[in-house]
């Protein structure tokens, strides 16, 4: 559920201000742990590090991502592969490929 119209889209104070403190270009990361706050135009061209449960991953704010949140650009679950018989088989033929091409 979205938040409401009247309420307008949430934003950390805090934030904003460690942004604005900033020179513009400049690469200082800013940790977060929260990933709910929205993408604001004040924020483009900063490296932001969101906290996704383990770490901080670094996350270079570009236009496009105004009005999305900054947990979107930081993924909580590592997909690994699914698993099987045809899996393996189908890495086993990838690994000989991959040495040939060096």
């Amino acid at each position: 559920m979205s938040r409401s119209l009247k309420k307008g889209p949430y934003i950390n104070e805090r934030l904003l201000k460690k942004i604005k403190a900033l020179r513009p270009g400049d690469k200082t990361i800013i940790k977060v742990w929260d990933r709910a706050c929205t993408i604001t135009p004040e924020m483009v061209g900063f490296t932001i590090g969101v906290h996704n449960g383990k770490q901080h991953l670094p996350v270079l704010i570009v236009e496009n991502m105004v009005g999305h949140k900054l947990g979107e650009f930081s993924p909580t679950r590592k997909f690994t592969s699914h698993g099987g018989k045809m899996a393996k088989d189908q890495a086993k033929a990838a690994a000989p490929a991959a040495q040939a091409r060096k």
